[in-house]
């Protein structure tokens, strides 16, 4: 085994050079993850400036979260076998590649390929940043650090279509890459030069299998996922079949992952599940992200088909919520660090399901303010849910399992983030195609389908307060047991 230079064990306080490490990953993280949610609005002027329909253009997003879902696996494997700066390098150095080729692309495909090599430098960045803050942050100030990385989760997104929305309005689609790149281009150099390694490297092989079996295993899954709202028009066959197939490459997957335990090489350490915090914080976040995710695809059909919004409008409205969430999540870590995750968690799934029992109540006269009001209440309550359930799941860990554990967390992200947006627009989709049968108005059975969605989200969410209920910051004794090397 080699050794990069490793960071002493954390302390009270952080050096100022921990500080430059984590803000400039921090910095990169944000500008990576803006471009995940950037791209929904500029569809409708793809498909009339490239020449494509709509189930073509939509490939744009899907390819960038099926990448996401494959390469998040690998980055436990890389995070240990590679040195921080090149990690980051790589990551960063994918992502500008694919925003020029983006920015510079002159046809669909061009485009498509440049959107999977954004992905594959997404997909790595934030498990990098968590592992880092893992390794250089004690335990009792994590709450407030985490908060910081929830601004890059929900701001960006939040952001990311008003963004869009702007840039459409007035320049050429591919402005939405081209000024981004500037950006990124900074952080790679900066990061390049500046960047210290952290944390310890290890001559781990790479195993094959679990790489072959990982692709469609996760990839799968998240394809058919994504593709359930869709099964009447591709055939229910397109949906099964990659939902079967990620499935039992899933199963195979687990399975080859706890024969090479015994070697202490797999791909994806699964023993981050013995851990009864980590489990029970990513099933929280898990349904964090269902209701999050339904909530972005759902309520933008809401304003802009029931409400007559247009998407720039639609951006602006949505906008306070999620600057709120990331103004909030700095404050919400202090808190985390002070009081611990229970009372956060509960109050932020309280108001969660109650924002989105409202939801399920919207109609065509409903006041702006009201809609305003209640998107701001449901990010104030997922601001209360992230940053302790992250915390939560990953303080336990031992330093080996690091990365593992940030890389599990942000496939889990992908997979229920899929999940819940193939879910609820199923429920839509079924409940306004039934209504419309029986003599409905179209614009009426839709908002009836959306209604019924989020009642649904709301029922889910539930789940959420009760598990809520049993999260809990270990002990001292508890942490020292826990950080113990595993059996």
């Amino acid at each position: 085994m080699t050794t990069t230079p490793l960071a002493a064990p954390p302390t009270s306080a952080m050096t100022a050079r921990d500080r430059k490490v984590i803000t400039t990953l921090l910095v990169a993280t944000f500008v990576v993850i803006l471009n995940e949610t950037i791209m929904g609005v500029a569809l409708p002027r793809l498909m009339t400036e490239l020449q494509v329909d709509a189930g073509t253009v939509q490939w744009l997003s899907t390819a960038f979260m099926l990448t996401m879902a494959v390469v998040i696996p690998t980055t436990g494997f890389l995070l240990q076998r590679l040195t921080t700066r090149t990690v980051f390098v790589t990551a960063m150095g994918l992502f500008c590649t694919g925003t020029l080729l983006a920015g510079l692309a002159s046809g669909f495909w061009l485009l498509l390929a440049a959107r999977i090599v954004q992905g594959s430098g997404t997909a790595i960045m934030l498990p990098l940043l968590m592992t880092t803050i893992l390794n250089l942050v004690p335990i009792e100030r994590r709450g407030g650090v985490m908060g910081n990385v929830s601004i890059a989760i929900s701001v960006a997104p939040a952001i990311g279509p008003t963004l869009s929305g702007l840039i459409l309005q007035y320049l050429s689609w591919r402005f939405m890459f081209l000024l981004v790149l500037p950006i990124a281009l900074a952080a790679l150099v900066y990061g390049a030069m500046r960047l210290v390694n952290v944390g310890e490297t290890q001559q781990q092989p790479l195993d094959l299998l679990s790489v072959l079996l990982s692709i469609p295993g996760f990839g799968g899954l998240v394809f058919g996922l994504s593709r359930v709202g869709e099964a009447a028009s591709v055939g229910v066959l397109m949906v099964v079949l990659p939902l079967l197939i990620g499935v039992v490459c899933l199963a195979l997957f687990g399975w080859r992952q706890a024969a090479l335990q015994s070697d202490g090489h797999p791909l994806l350490d699964l023993r981050v599940f013995s851990y009864p915090m980590y489990r029970l914080g990513i099933a929280v976040l898990m349904i964090a992200m269902v209701a999050l995710f339904g909530v972005v695809i759902l309520l933008p059909i809401y304003l802009q088909n029931i409400r007559g919004l247009d998407s720039l409008q639609t951006g602006l409205l949505l906008l306070p919520g999620g600057l709120m969430m990331g103004l909030l999540a700095p404050l919400v870590g202090k808190l985390f660090d002070r009081f611990g995750p229970r009372a956060l968690t509960v109050t932020g799934s309280v108001l969660l399901t109650f924002a989105l029992w409202r939801f399920s109540t919207l109609d065509a006269t409903t006041a702006v303010w009201v809609l305003l009001g209640l998107h701001l209440l449901l990010s104030l309550g997922l601001a209360c849910l992230f940053t302790p359930t992250f915390t939560t799941a990953l303080n336990p860990l031992p330093q080996r399992l690091y990365s593992h554990g940030s890389a599990m967390l942000g496939t889990l992200q992908q997979v229920s983030g899929a999940a819940g947006t193939a879910l609820l627009v199923t429920i839509m989709a079924g409940r306004s195609l039934t209504l419309t049968a029986e003599g409905m108005p179209g614009l009426q059975a839709q908002n009836e389908g959306i209604q019924t969605a989020f009642l649904v989200a709301a029922v889910i969410s539930v789940g959420a307060i009760a598990l809520s209920a049993f999260l809990s910051r270990p002990g001292s004794t508890a942490v020292a047991e826990e950080s113990a090397d595993l059996r």
